[in-house]
């Protein structure tokens, strides 16, 4: 049974193009992209407006979601944090989880060999 792992990657939307042509150069093509709001230890940010301060404690994130072989889960941590960086607080983070099993919804077939 080959070993898999599930990586999910909280980004910056602007870095989005850059990590997925990165991936696909590593043939990384399948992978889910979710919109998502969220926010770090930075809380959100803060403006100053004429009417006084406001926060903003959920702010706009793409979150990128690919299933990888074990071998190949340092490389794509790798392309996602040199495509992600920005040096800012902010830029996001990195998930690695096993993956017990994969199926095949058109024909049933299961990463464990049963169909």
């Amino acid at each position: 049974m080959r070993k898999t792992k599930k990586i999910e990657a909280i980004i910056r939307s602007e870095t989005l193009d850059s990590v997925k042509c990165g991936l696909e150069k590593l043939g990384m093509n399948a992978m889910t992209i979710t919109d998502v709001l969220g926010r770090g230890e930075q809380k959100g940010l803060e403006f100053t407006h004429r009417a006084g301060k406001y926060r903003v404690d959920l702010l706009p994130k793409v979150k990128v979601e690919i299933v990888v072989r074990d071998e190949d889960v340092r490389k794509v941590i790798a392309v996602i944090i040199e495509k992600a960086r920005t040096g800012e607080i902010g830029d996001g983070k990195i998930f690695v989880s096993p993956v017990e099993e994969v199926i095949r919804i058109r024909t049933g077939e299961s990463s464990n060999g049963k169909a």
